[in-house]
């Protein structure tokens, strides 16, 4: 049985269980379970936790199913919360990661899915996780594409990753470079390109997510300086909060539905459910 807590986001197929929800008039979460289901079986929930709303419906739900006998098992949550609050840079701020990580271990799930975790600490803050890796999502990016690229690993954060995603390809370049930031502002400050001339060959810059796009649009001008062809961008995670205006950079921009659904000319979004929870 599966309760997909975000009914345009359904990751995973199985029978559904049927819920009802909705806001309070003083902003509070509600939902109500229809119990017209078999609570012997096990449950699967799945969401997208875009907010502490969304993580109150997910704790609702758990509750709700608690209180009807129902034997919960699994919980699939491709983006994790707060994964990039995964350390205290300047006294004052809280460790957001585990704050979310620390509720959800309280529901005591036997696994946790999360899809392309942005760093090695969501693993060990958040008990029986399972992260799968990107790399179905480059494989059918590439594929996409049509092409042959490299792949640009675009700060030091995401080299490890890169890596291993070019081993499942067998072996695609990797041009790695760097970023510097503010650490009190967090102002992007420079990048660098560690190669000398890419050539004219076409660059896919691969990391997990896309926010503003800064970084991004920062390297695509640093990897023409360095006679790149054509630009392409995937992102596991894409937020895209300041629309995509300044992205035009790129040739093409790949994202999941891991965060919402989105339609924009400029972008192609591949479904989770088309193939990548699965990691072999």
């Amino acid at each position: 049985m599966i309760l997909n807590l975000d009914k345009d986001f359904k990751p995973k197929q199985g029978e559904e269980i049927q819920f009802e929800n909705f806001i309070f008039s003083g902003g509070e979460p509600h939902i109500k379970i229809n119990p017209n289901f078999n609570v012997s079986e096990s449950i699967t929930i799945t969401h997208r936790l875009n907010s502490f709303n969304d993580l109150g419906l997910l704790c609702l739900a758990v509750d709700a199913l608690k209180r009807m006998g129902a034997k919960l098992e699994n919980l699939i949550i491709p983006y994790f919360p707060a994964a990039r609050q995964d350390r205290v840079m300047i006294k004052g701020e809280p460790l957001s990661v585990k704050v979310y990580a620390d509720i959800i271990n309280t529901f005591n799930f036997k696994k946790v899915v999360v899809f392309d975790a942005h760093s090695e600490v969501t693993l060990a803050v958040l008990n029986n996780c399972e992260v799968i890796t990107n790399h179905k999502f480059i494989q059918q990016v590439i594929q996409a594409i049509g092409s042959e690229v490299l792949l640009i690993s675009p700060d030091g954060g995401a080299l490890k990753k890169i890596y291993k995603v070019s081993e499942f390809l067998g072996g695609v370049e990797v041009v790695e470079c760097s970023k510097s930031r503010n650490v009190k502002t967090g102002k992007l400050t420079g990048f660098k390109v560690y190669a000398d001339d890419l050539q004219g060959k076409d660059c896919l810059i691969v990391d997990d997510i896309c926010d503003g796009g800064g970084t991004f649009i920062g390297l695509a001008e640093e990897l023409k300086k360095k006679h790149a062809g054509k630009l392409y961008l995937a992102v596991s995670h894409g937020i895209f909060s300041k629309g995509f205006h300044d992205l035009k950079c790129f040739e093409r921009i790949f994202t999941t539905d891991s965060i919402k659904n989105i339609e924009s000319d400029c972008l192609t979004q591949i479904k989770i459910n088309n193939g990548l929870l699965s990691q072999h």
